[in-house]
């Protein structure tokens, strides 16, 4: 089979294309270039798509004796990933940039220039499995498993995909990187948003949106507890950085609970009103008719826990009804739904629910 492999220039990706090399496909290497002004070097565990990431891809590519190019994606990167991130803070939401990349960047817009250019899938070095029947299953290593950011994939997609390591641990990964002579195999994995490197999101927004300041209320008794530079650098369950100068009366830590992005308010209380038993997601990928009940468990955080849950489909609508609360979740986070280690679908959620269901 003619493959294409997507390669970060991180350890994972030079491993997944090895052993698609291995399996006797005809692999080429591709490096995605995503930012318009990458840095030469990276900091850390921090970012990537630095011209240093590039030259460990093509070196990569070198020891496996494969084809390199590098695909230069940073417009429909900043249109599809970056401005998206920013529109949905703006919004008050929290949205999962690794998501969107997945859905729109490497599985979108790399699939249909691969398809074009007469390849028959897309190789990655995502810690996920894919079943002979083209069911995504989790990763036999819980710890990395990243199955959440590829739940909202259509069939058609994942019908073109391949996930090598989903069957390895990523200590076995490094192992093998460094038995294959590959230069990445300590590499340190990327964190963070990628293309926030300095890892300060909210210095990274104001940036971008300017300063927008607001009150900080408290939820009980409507009292403005402080003042804040713009709503967009709070998230939903955030708890350090609110700067209130004094304590609750019971002395308890107060969270953010709301954000309104209008009057640029940001509402705090304690952390029990945090809980979220319903969810309302869009139906991205769902296989059951509407108005059927289906058992599931929902995850809302790439590496949060599953909870039990029922789900129903409607109008084009996720009704996602929680046996037992989740806490700090937030609009445009996604909510991947499971059977086991088998993702049944997910989407990205609407709005949230404090009432469970009677």
């Amino acid at each position: 089979m003619r493959v294409l492999a997507a390669m970060s220039g991180g350890v994972d990706s030079a491993v997944a294309a090895a052993r698609a090399v291995d399996a006797g496909h005809d692999v080429t290497g591709v490096h995605l270039a995503l930012s318009r002004s990458p840095d030469a070097q990276r900091s850390g565990a921090r970012g990537c798509c630095t011209v240093e990431d590039a030259r460990d891809a093509r070196r990569a590519a070198d020891v496996l004796g494969i084809p390199f190019y590098v695909w230069d994606l940073a417009d429909r990167f900043e249109t599809d990933v970056i401005e998206d991130f920013v529109a949905a803070y703006a919004a008050g939401a929290t949205p999962n940039p690794c998501v969107r990349c997945n859905e729109r960047i490497k599985f979108s817009a790399v699939l249909r220039r691969a398809l074009a250019l007469d390849f028959e899938a897309v190789v990655t070095g995502h810690h996920a499995r894919l079943s002979a029947d083209g069911v995504l299953r989790r990763s036999v290593d819980p710890a990395k498993d990243q199955s959440y950011v590829l739940g909202t994939l259509r069939p058609e997609q994942l019908r073109r995909a391949m996930f090598p390591l989903g069957d390895t641990t990523k200590d076995l990964v490094r192992a093998e990187a460094a038995a294959r002579g590959l230069g990445v195999a300590d590499k340190p994995d990327s964190h963070d948003i990628c293309f926030v490197p300095s890892g300060d999101t909210g210095a990274w927004l104001r940036d971008r949106l300017g300063s927008r300041p607001g009150p900080i209320v408290d939820a009980a008794t409507g009292e403005t507890l402080g003042e804040h530079d713009g709503a967009f650098a709070f998230t939903v369950g955030q708890r350090r950085g609110l700067r209130l100068g004094r304590p609750a009366p019971d002395g308890r830590p107060r969270y953010v609970l709301d954000i309104s992005p209008v009057t640029s308010t940001v509402t705090v209380g304690p952390a029990e009103a945090l809980d979220v038993w319903r969810l309302t997601a869009d139906a991205a990928v769902w296989p059951h008719e509407d108005g059927v009940d289906v058992d599931c468990a929902a995850q809302v955080r790439a590496h949060g826990d599953a909870v039990p849950a029922v789900v129903t489909a409607r109008d084009g609508e996720l009704l996602v009804h929680l046996r037992e609360p989740v806490r700090g979740t937030a609009a445009g986070q996604a909510v991947i739904l499971y059977d086991d280690d088998r993702v049944l679908g997910g989407g990205h959620i609407l709005r949230t629910g404090s009432e469970p269901e009677t």
